[in-house]
């Protein structure tokens, strides 16, 4: 499971390209990091092989490092040799130091910014500070990486695209389900997509329950554990089946949960919808067709009021 590759793609014109109609920039073994730039750099999700030859130069040419947890990060860098300084950014102080680190990007500074696993701002501290310095004219990059969302994606057998990406789930049941069934609503609009979303592992019953309550057992799922390390697991099947196995075996580790698309129900469902609101439209407002409807599908009204607008104009 390791790749130190450091090649990039990069897009090229083969109208004036002789060679393949995909080249490959080699210059990645090394990093010169321009002044007053910041770099959100991807670490291993568990496998420390999955660190690549650029993002550890990119860590060296680094001034500073900002990190969730300097304990966790001074692992990984012990573990390639990188002496660069590291500094906490996580989401009870990042909006506070903001102005602190806008100055030294405005000064020269080079400051490389990682999550504890996986790629920054993915369900991980880092978004307030991309977007204040995106605004402030800083130059900003990243290096790719490891992410657990679109590995357990790819290993899943589940429609690769489209997908939905909800971060971690309520820690909350009622909320949780709340959550869940603006999803399902959105389904019996006419959503099709495959869901994500990561867990904690003393959760994963609770919110396998709740999905069943919203999405009933037999939806197709799967749900990935410890990814890239020596315990991976992969678990595939309906909702009930993969719940049923969660049971007999205590989940551990880091978890990351998909849920299939509907099957032709959402069709259904659709078409059905969109009959109710013509047949609706035809003797009332959008508004009032929008809450007549909606009581009757037993879908929150933004969403029906959504489609009715989009039908009304056609």
């Amino acid at each position: 499971m390791s790749d130190l590759s450091s090649y990039t793609h990069t897009p090229v014109d083969d109208s004036t390209h002789d060679g393949p109609p995909h080249a490959y920039d080699t210059s990645g073994n090394s990093a010169t990091l321009p002044p007053g730039s910041l770099t959100f750099v991807a670490t291993p999700i568990g496998n420390l092989g999955d660190m690549s030859t650029r993002a550890i130069a990119t860590l060296k040419a680094a001034d500073v490092i900002l990190c969730e947890d300097t304990r966790v990060t001074a692992r990984l860098l012990k573990a390639y040799n990188v002496s660069t300084p590291t500094q906490v950014l996580h989401d009870h102080n990042e909006q506070d130091r903001l102005p602190g680190l806008l100055s030294r990007l405005a000064g020269g500074a080079r400051l490389a910014l990682v999550s504890d696993a996986g790629t920054p701002l993915v369900s991980d501290p880092g978004f307030r500070l991309a977007r204040a310095a995106i605004s402030a004219g800083v130059l900003v990059s990243a290096i790719p990486g490891a992410n657990a969302a679109t590995l357990a994606l790819t290993l899943s057998g589940l429609p690769p695209h489209p997908y939905l990406f909800s971060g971690f789930a309520s820690p909350r049941s009622s909320a949780r389900r709340s959550q869940f069934a603006v999803l399902r609503a959105a389904e019996q609009a006419g959503l099709s997509a495959t869901l994500i979303w990561y867990e904690a592992p003393h959760r994963l019953l609770d919110m396998l329950d709740d999905l069943i309550a919203v999405f009933g057992p037999e939806r197709e799922a799967a749900v990935a554990r410890e990814l890239t390390k020596k315990f991976e697991e992969i678990r595939r099947g309906s909702l009930a089946v993969i719940r049923e196995h969660f049971t007999e075996t205590a989940p551990r580790g880091e978890i990351t949960v998909l849920v299939g698309p509907p099957g032709d129900e959402a069709d259904d469902n659709a078409h059905a919808l969109d009959a109710r609101l013509i047949e609706a439209l035809k003797t009332h407002s959008v508004k009032d067709a929008a809450t007549l409807v909606a009581g009757a599908v037993n879908l929150p009204k933004r969403v029906v009021y959504a489609r009715a607008l989009e039908i009304g104009k056609s």
